[in-house]
């Protein structure tokens, strides 16, 4: 498709970088550095080989890359497959907001969850425009080869909301585990003995981790609480309707509701009132994220994460590494794992007896 790319196994097409040039040459990298910036220092013949590699390749060198020791533009890209408007929203708030603050210029490009060779496409777009950094959000901050590949071709990258600490990249998110297993433990402080669950996009990292948490806090209370029921959403509204719809016409009473996040926790509040439910007299609803979504009636319990200042933070981290480039210096790994807040509102209430 025009991309410099080199064949990535199971997976779309990936960028080609001076170290493939080398290995398929059998020179340095510092030889094929030469080759490209026209150094009559190489011999004929490694010079061909080089060449012929670049070809075979379909390499061309990156513009941000090529340029970044000079250029005083910075340009961060952020790729985004959350299907929660409100989440990516706010992320996009912080991210703008950082960017503003270090004067960077923000490309952005959202694909579907899930899709990775679109996902794939997108950073090549971004890339293809030349520059300096790159966030990532899950699933893509976990794709290691991709990671290593921007990393050869000069760009800084961050992953945001990753499964935990890193050594290869730098990552901002919380304690997804963590938090679920607290917002779980306290409707069972509650009383709360028959509880379902609207599960997250599978393809989401954070969904995956919040349902572990939950799971363990459902373990860890033993005989005190009935099997749950789970319903699988996708992080949307929709979606949070559907299941809501489908533990709720379960047949089995439930007398609290944990949505994956406040999207879809909206949306059980709404089906309850379908169905002549009181929150919280008839059922208690709580939410994740404490984003715009969680401003329903009554007010939504929820799990504060601050979406913004991670995207900010994001931002910051980038040109703080993009600057060491620059400077000769290597860019520093930073895990910074934000603290997270269980918000206690409205829509929670000790069961109905």
């Amino acid at each position: 498709m025009g991309e410099n790319k080199v064949k990535r196994a199971g997976k779309a097409d990936a960028f080609a970088t001076i170290y493939d040039i080398a290995r398929r040459a059998g020179v340095s990298k510092s030889t094929v550095s030469r080759v490209l910036t026209h150094n009559k220092s190489v011999d004929p013949a490694t010079r061909e080989r080089v060449l012929k590699a670049v070809k075979e390749l379909r390499y061309s060198p990156n513009t941000a890359a090529r340029n970044l020791s000079t250029r005083s533009e910075t340009r961060i890209g952020l790729v985004y497959s959350n299907p929660s408007a409100t989440y990516f929203t706010e992320l996009l708030f912080g991210a703008l907001e950082g960017s503003s603050r270090n004067s960077a210029h923000l490309m952005v490009e959202r694909c579907q969850a899930g899709d990775m060779d679109v996902a794939y496409e997108r950073v090549r777009s971004l890339v293809a425009g030349g520059l300096n950094g790159m966030i990532l959000a899950t699933p893509l901050s976990e794709e290691v080869t991709l990671i290593k590949e921007l990393q050869d071709q000069g760009i800084s990258v961050v992953g945001v909301a990753t499964s935990g600490t890193r050594t290869d990249v730098s990552c901002v998110g919380i304690d997804n585990y963590t938090a679920a297993y607290e917002m779980m433990t306290y409707l069972i402080r509650l009383g709360h003995e028959h509880i379902g669950f609207v599960k997250g996009h599978p393809g989401v990292l954070s969904s995956k981790l919040r349902f572990q948490g939950i799971k363990a806090a459902l373990k860890n209370a033993g005989d005190s609480v009935a099997r749950p029921l789970f319903a699988q959403g996708y992080n949307d509204y929709r979606s949070g309707l559907n299941a809501a719809d489908e533990i709720l016409s379960s047949g089995t009473k439930v007398t609290a509701i944990f949505a994956n996040n406040d999207d879809m926790a909206s949306a059980v509040m709404s089906m309850a009132h379908r169905k002549g439910l009181n929150v919280p007299r008839d059922i208690s609803v709580v939410g994740f994220d404490d984003t715009i979504a969680g401003t329903v009636w009554p007010e939504l319990t929820t799990v504060r994460q601050p979406i913004a200042e991670i995207g900010g933070l994001a931002v910051d981290i980038l040109v703080e590494n993009i600057r060491r480039i620059r400077a000769g210096t290597p860019p520093l790994v930073k895990n910074h794992l934000i603290a997270h807040k269980l918000v206690i509102r409205e829509s929670t209430a000790l069961p109905r007896l």
